[in-house]
């Protein structure tokens, strides 16, 4: 028996029905060993050395393909054919050596760049050796993102408080977004005018044609540049008489796009489909591995993360055949063509990203596949097929026109644009970031010599535009063009960004946060050169001449290491003041914005005779005034409007003044604190507090919010049989009710300062019914029998009200009133519960081994499930955006990482029996402590390679209220 080992189990599943019976395709679930966060892992005076830690996760996979090998005859590493696929197969063999198991076994190594039959059957027939200078490639990447992140990180924690880390690539990448804004901040618009003239020929058709000259000078777009001097461009044009002096018709070729590379892949599904990058690599991932299409599970993409834009030869005259078939022998060129590559540094390793048969057509698979899988993969096969098609054949025509006005002569000038074959513009056309150019529509018939006819004259005031923020389709573009990172970063660099709440995304652009501007502007005054973007290109290349065998690693590592050491030490005697002065004139523009009347920006607004500073405090970064103690005025970075200019009064960052209590004239305030917001009266030694609720958002909340916030709990009714107050109020756990000592938890969607008298009493009953706060299971009362035989019951539940049909149990829906719910209610909501559907979320469809995936709202936040694995959300998908092909890596991560066992059996739907199922005593687990040291606090190191399997990030705990 031959064990062949890849990375992702849909790819083992794949794979698996390719192979004989001779062989077993076991799965890694990805990186096996992972450098250990602590001091030591990479020692700069031990050459280098490394010291690898087997992941926590991974023990029991290895073991399992321990076992196997033990009894194997051949081994073949099948992971990915990249850097990173490399890696893996490295890491497995070292840990079998380890183990002892291979003894004399011969081990292969295959690689292939499509999961289908064939592409599968010919990599075995020429296996090869693990390429030790790809593995060195990756050492060395690892060990510099290591050392970076490992060192960096905390000179940011102690110099600049708030700062979570540093990397290689993200912090260049965060860089590029940093720079963009101060270039929006600094930029000035100026005004222009533009002229344009609506005239007729002699068959009176309408055209319009713009002022590009005068009395023999040329006018750009910003020449005129007052009102006045346009003004008196229109009346010269409002007197003047129009000829056509000349007419001049140029063909034109506009030719098709190259097929998809990693980065023009996320580009374009950004734009045209509005998918981050992080799940455009996740899509393309399952379209790789391998999808079920009526029988057969073949990989419908090749291999997905390449800058490589060449196509196999047998794929171009696949691709040629389709359009003859589908389009016409005329949308086919004479000549098949070659693409070359334009990207800075780009590796041709791999093809394109293409359809591995192009004659697997999107209309035909759709069914086959989920939305965003489907909708990927059209545009893939589209821009494979375009890029073989024939050329758009154009003609572009420039009409001039002379307008005479007394002694003056004004020059205008017409342009339009005709398609005369459309070629691949039949198919597909690439979308655009920022729509700049207008596309000339088609002019009327004109001849030179021509009189033409006024209808009006237009003058129109302009003022030019700051360039736009990036996305995070135009920031991987030019991430590419400038050399930074590799297709393998792009998706996870940019997710790091947004979980450090270094950017945020508004409107599609990235906006760079307060905290994200800070730790650029450290970098650049004390770290500058490892935030240079030629400097990160030039290093991208160096490693990547690692991976041709032109560079020795550790030669890499060592000139690196003799600069940035060096460096590091710099900072330990750096003074605060020191940091201070850096960040107060790199960030000068962004915090102390000029003001209209010319006044000094960094006055005090408060004292008026004290200089405005950056300051640094416990809770982050803050702007202060030179003469505190005696001057106490703050407030935050982010706060540059009207309401800066009141002042506040206090001595940490983070706080608003929102009013005064009029009972009491106390100030109210709302706070930044270690668990979150919070608004505070006055300023005692115990002062009271409240949290806000999990629904409400700290720039929404109004001096009104805050009283009756302070104000809780409060009386929202009477109990109906103890006459006792039920309250309302935000505890530990969030929004609740009260009634003595039983509480109930208020949805996430509710709100405590208004929930009502009937709705706090409908949740206080139905605690009580079930035996108190934490209780369940008991009955509330029967609704009465199914139309197909069983009582149904309502029940209180740990989690609210549910209704019981035999061993169907369905969750109330949010906002049923259980005093009026009707039988006919109650049926609709068990049948559509047995039918695989949630009733606190929404169904994603069905997993590849069987059984409905949902996506629910959970009491710790958003989870998915199937059969009984539940995995928790990270914090970049939501309960409404997950797809399913998320939620299934979601649950496959879980079932590797040991945190859900699947039952033998796909979980089948639920069906009700005739007669209600006996109930089950609950048996209680008593949860296992560990006992010793404490873990070192995880130090983070961002930029490593994305995984070709990727999980979901680990659900975190919640954070408890004040």
């Amino acid at each position: 028996m031959d064990v062949v080992i890849v990375e992702s189990p849909a790819k083992a599943k794949t794979i698996n029905k390719y192979l004989g019976k001779n062989f077993e395709v076991i799965a890694s679930f990805g990186h096996v060993r992972d450098l250990p966060a602590k001091d030591g892992s990479v020692d700069p005076t031990d050459d280098f050395k490394m010291l690898w830690e087997v992941d926590g996760k991974a023990g029991k996979r290895l073991s399992d393909i321990a076992a196997l090998v033990k009894d194997a005859d051949r081994i073949v590493l099948a992971t990915d054919p990249d850097r990173e696929g490399e890696a893996i197969s490295w890491h497995v063999l070292e840990v079998l050596r380890a183990k002892k198991v291979l003894k004399d076994k011969p081990v292969d190594r295959v690689v292939f760049n499509a999961i289908t039959k064939d592409a599968i059957l010919e990599a075995m027939k020429h296996p090869r050796r693990i390429d030790e200078s790809l593995v060195e490639a990756y050492l060395a990447r690892r060990a510099l993102d290591y050392l970076v992140g490992f060192n960096l990180s905390p000179v940011l924690w102690r110099k600049l408080p708030g700062a979570r880390s540093a990397g290689r690539v993200q912090s260049v990448a965060l860089r590029l977004v940093c720079d963009r804004e101060l270039e929006i901040e600094k930029f000035k618009a100026r005004e222009y005018w533009s002229l344009v003239a609506h005239l007729r020929n002699q068959a009176d058709a309408p055209f319009i044609a713009r002022l590009v000259g005068a009395d023999g000078r040329k006018i750009t777009r910003l020449d005129i540049g007052e009102g006045a001097e346009a003004e008196a461009f229109k009346q010269a044009l409002d007197k003047a008489s129009f000829t056509v002096k000349s007419v001049e018709a140029k063909p034109a070729k506009r030719h098709p796009y190259a097929p998809f590379t990693t980065s023009t892949l996320q580009q374009e599904a950004s734009r045209k489909l509005g998918m981050a990058p992080e799940i455009t690599m996740r899509v393309a991932q399952r379209l790789y591995e391998g999808v079920d299409t009526g029988g057969e599970t073949v990989g419908l993409i090749t291999y997905m993360r390449t800058d490589g834009v060449d196509v196999a030869l047998e794929a171009v005259s696949a691709a040629r055949a389709v359009i003859g078939k589908e389009f016409g022998d005329k949308y086919v060129p004479g000549v098949p063509r070659k693409y070359l590559v334009r990207a800075k540094n780009a590796q041709e390793a791999h093809e394109a990203i293409r359809p591995t048969d192009m004659s697997r057509l999107p209309k035909n698979v759709a069914r086959f596949l989920q939305p965003d899988q489907a909708r990927l993969y059209e545009l893939i096969w589209t821009r494979m097929i375009a890029s073989q098609m024939e050329s758009a054949v154009l003609e572009r025509t420039t009409v001039e026109i002379e307008a005479l006005a007394g002694a003056r002569t004004l020059d205008l000038r017409a342009t339009g644009q005709v398609v005369r074959f459309d070629g691949f513009l039949k198919l597909y056309q690439e979308g655009k970031d920022d729509e700049e150019d207008e596309e000339s529509g088609r002019l009327p018939t004109l001849s030179q010599g021509e009189a033409l006819k006024k209808d009006k004259i237009d003058a129109t005031q302009h003022f030019t535009e700051p360039p736009p923020r990036y996305t995070e389709a135009t920031l991987v573009k030019r991430m590419e063009e400038l050399g930074i990172g590799r297709p393998s970063t792009y998706a996870s660099t940019l997710a790091v960004l947004r979980e450090r709440d270094y950017v945020k995304i508004e409107k599609k652009r990235l906006v760079p946060e307060d905290k994200g501007r800070l730790v650029t502007a450290f970098l650049e005054s004390f770290f500058g050169r490892y935030v240079q973007y030629d400097f990160t290109a030039a290093l991208e290349e160096q490693l990547d001449r690692v991976s041709n065998s032109e560079l020795n690693w550790k030669q890499v590592l060592r000139d690196f290491w003799a600069e940035f050491s060096v460096a590091i030490d710099g900072t330990k005697e750096l003074r605060t003041t020191q940091v201070l002065d850096s960040l107060n004139d790199l960030l000068g523009p962004h915090i102390f914005p000029a003001k209209e009347d010319g006044s000094n920006p960094r006055a005090c607004p408060s004292c008026g005779s004290g200089q405005l500073s950056l300051k640094l405090g416990k809770f982050g970064a803050f702007i202060g005034c030179s003469n505190y103690p005696e001057c106490k005025y703050t407030r935050t970075l982010s706060d540059r409007g009207e309401s800066a200019a009141k002042g506040v009064e206090g001595e940490r960052p983070g706080l608003k003044v929102l009013g005064e209590d009029p009972a009491t004239g106390q100030e109210i305030t709302l706070r930044d604190g270690r668990f979150g917001a919070y608004v505070q009266e006055g300023e005692y030694d115990k002062p009271k507090r409240s949290s806000l609720a999990a629904n409400m958002k700290p720039e929404d909340v109004t001096l009104e919010m805050a009283l009756a916030l302070l104000s809780l709990p409060r009386e929202v009714a009477k109990h109906p049989e103890s006459g006792e107050p039920i309250l309302a109020g935000i505890g530990r756990y969030g929004a609740y009710v009260q009634h003595k000592k039983t509480y109930a938890n208020l949805a996430k969607d509710e709100n405590v300062l208004d929930i009502g008298a009937n709705r706090a009493i409908d949740l206080i009953i139905t605690k009580e019914a079930g035996g108190g706060r934490f209780g369940g299971g008991g009955e509330i009362r029967a609704v009465g029998n199914h139309p197909q035989g069983g009582a149904i019951a309502l029940k209180a539940g740990r989690f609210g009200p549910y209704l019981a049909w035999g061993k169907v149990n369905a969750t109330l829906p949010k906002g049923t009133d259980i005093t009026s719910l009707t039988l006919e209610q109650a049926a609709a909501i068990v049948d559509a519960k047995a039918a695989g559907a949630p009733s606190d979320g929404r169904l994603l469809g069905e997993h590849p081994d069987g059984g409905p995936i949902a996506a629910r709202a959970g009491r710790f936040g958003p989870y998915v499930s199937w059969n009984k694995v539940n995995a928790t959300l990270p914090k970049s998908m939501t309960l409404e955006s997950v797809t399913i092909e998320e939620a299934t890596r979601l649950i496959e991560d879980k079932i590797a990482s040991g945190g859900g066992k699947p039952s033998k059996k796909p979980a089948a739907k639920n069906t009700a029996a005739k007669k209600p199922a006996a109930k089950k005593a609950l048996a209680k687990k008593t949860p296992t402590k560990t006992v010793g040291k404490k873990a070192p606090a995880k130090v983070e190191i961002e930029d490593s390679d994305e995984t070709p399997f990727e999980g979901g990030a680990p659900a975190k705990k919640p954070a408890a209220k004040k």
